[in-house]
């Protein structure tokens, strides 16, 4: 009987162990692939129509932008600053994010983008047309811009900005930087924040996404893309931002942190962590697909 009890308890602690150190081993991390990226930030077409609730991301800065489509609203005193008119379909529901909030859309006075994709910048023509912002992009996206005509119409082009420019307005900085691979000229904004004693640092992400099908080797029409996609790395890398944000709202979980923002969690838009996650998994498919492409 004893020698029953004693191995009924031997079983019980090794059953303990396994389960105590299978708690312990972390759960496998998901492998991404260029496909998987490309779906979570692009959505369906109907995410990319459908505008997301617009809303305060931190002191005068607010998202307007739909449910795979990010366009950022930068209020001041002397008018306000747009970052990414979207596809130009996208143009009637965005103004319709920014007067939800109150404010007024002709008061647009600065139109900025992401890179020279038209999910991101072919509404920039309209957008013009109807607030007489003062467009400005990078030099090395001016020529897939002026090629992009939606409806025949000439892309505007008001400002030609380089690496480290800035753009002010109301007491605003933002600094624009050469982040390319996605783009020639693709754009990364970084400018501070102040709501109440409070002031953070916000980093918006052009793109360091690989898209499907994207060549990095023997690419004839871009022979330094490969060259531009590690710089730029190495550059968000450098950079420490506490408020993260990207070109579309999967870049940065924003679901996720507006059920927060609902509930009234502290600032869920304050991620450096989150920030150096996606910086992880992007590059980790830079280099997936840059292995695979050379073999």
């Amino acid at each position: 009987m004893r020698a029953a009890k004693s191995v009924v308890f031997t079983i019980i602690v090794i059953l303990g162990a396994v389960v105590w150190m299978s708690a312990q081993t972390p759960a496998p991390q998901k492998v991404w692939t260029a496909d998987d990226l490309f779906r979570r930030n692009i959505g369906t077409r109907e995410d990319q129509d459908t505008p997301f609730t617009p809303h305060k991301i931190f002191g005068n800065l607010y998202y307007v932008g739909t449910r795979s489509l990010a366009s950022f609203l930068i209020t001041t005193p002397q008018g306000h600053i747009l970052i990414n008119s979207d596809y130009e379909r996208n143009v009637p529901a965005v103004r319709q994010s920014i007067e939800a909030l109150g404010f007024k859309y002709t008061d647009i006075k600065i139109l900025l983008g992401s890179h020279a994709h038209a999910d991101h910048m072919e509404g920039d023509a309209l957008v013009k047309q109807l607030t007489g912002a003062q467009v400005m992009a990078m030099a090395e996206d001016v020529p897939a811009l002026e090629a992009m005509k939606p409806g025949g119409k000439t892309h505007p082009i008001d400002r030609v900005l380089h690496d480290g420019d800035k753009v002010e307005l109301g007491g605003m900085t933002l600094t624009a930087h050469l982040t390319p691979g996605h783009t020639h000229g693709c754009t990364t904004w970084t400018f501070n924040v102040t709501e109440g004693n409070r002031t953070e640092s916000v980093l918006i992400i052009g793109s360091v996404g690989v898209n499907p099908g994207m060549k990095l080797v023997n690419n004839a029409a871009y022979p330094q893309i490969v060259q531009d996609f590690q710089r730029s790395f190495a550059f968000l890398r450098s950079q420490h931002p506490d408020i993260p944000l990207g070109s579309h709202p999967g870049m940065y979980n924003m679901n996720e942190k507006f059920a927060k923002l609902a509930r009234g969690g502290p600032g869920p838009y304050v991620d450096p962590q989150g920030y150096v996650a996606e910086l992880d998994i992007v590059e980790g498919v830079f280099k997936s697909v840059l292995a695979q492409q050379q073999q």
